[in-house]
């Protein structure tokens, strides 16, 4: 068994199908038939059902799914620490969600990046899910997220919560309410504040969407203070000071091993935000 054997199978149960597999990694449907029959006598296990209308996971196949996609990723991040440029001394990986990366993101990287500069940074942003499975793999170091650490191989620091209020734009009325998703917490907390007052014909998943949404077509929305606090310094945003205002935790999420390795880290966490 081999790295390129896995990435085959995790390219077919991605497409559904062998074909669509090779094409996508461009090579023959013959070499990924031949990949895909090397792995399953390697497990000595049938890992794909293969009909006219695609390819489905065998229970033996589901099971090798779990952690295929963990092997590569980690053989990705070996490689890419073997082969660090000359006179670095590590790598960290950082995943943000998209909410959190501007004005903090942003921030926390700047600050590994002056802090430790004999370190390699790379940054992923993503979802909440996205980034739980991230850390959990072992593809990232170190996270910012809405979402508390649960896995024994983590820890975290509870970071000010963001300030999540109500801004609108000058011509927005009670009509044009936007409703942005802020977490379970805060989907309860204003449901119950606004009973059925104020009505979410429009939502959105995430607060920039929504930001930028409200910033286009007019209207208001419940966001986070750091984001939209800018625009209400230029005028293009207006804080309602009457509206209750809801808390949404941030975390610094890390895992236990890499943490190990940074005698840099206390320093950039105490300094930050």
């Amino acid at each position: 068994m081999n790295l390129q054997e896995l990435r085959t199978f995790l390219t077919i149960v991605e497409t559904g199908s062998l074909v669509r597999a090779s094409e996508v990694l461009n090579v023959t449907q013959s070499t990924v038939t031949a990949r895909l029959k090397t792995l399953e006598d390697a497990l000595g296990q049938t890992l794909l059902i293969r009909s006219k209308s695609g390819a489905t996971l065998t229970a033996a196949g589901q099971r090798l799914f779990r952690y295929a996609d963990t092997i590569t990723e980690l053989w990705q991040q070996a490689r890419q620490e073997v082969s660090l440029p000359a006179g670095m001394a590590g790598v960290c990986n950082l995943v943000c969600d998209h909410d959190l990366w501007p004005h903090l993101g942003d921030t926390l990287f700047r600050q590994i990046k002056d802090t430790v500069p004999d370190f390699a940074l790379t940054v992923w942003l993503g979802s909440q899910a996205d980034i739980a499975t991230w850390l959990d793999s072992g593809k990232a170091d170190l996270a910012l997220t809405y979402r508390s650490a649960t896995s024994a191989r983590q820890d975290q620091i509870t970071l000010a919560p963001d300030q999540i209020k109500l801004f609108e734009t000058p011509q927005g009325i009670a009509s044009d309410y936007v409703f942005v998703e802020a977490g379970t917490v805060f989907g309860r907390d204003h449901a119950a504040a606004f009973p059925g007052d104020i009505g979410t014909r429009i939502s959105f998943g995430n607060a920039k969407t929504g930001l930028d949404y409200i910033l286009r077509e007019g209207g208001s929305a419940y966001l986070p203070e750091r984001l939209a606090m800018p625009f209400v310094a230029s005028g293009t945003l207006t804080l309602s000071a009457d509206a209750p205002t809801f808390q949404r935790d941030i975390y610094l999420s890390f895992n236990k091993a890499a943490r190990c390795k940074w005698d840099w880290f206390d320093r950039v966490a105490a300094s930050f935000p």
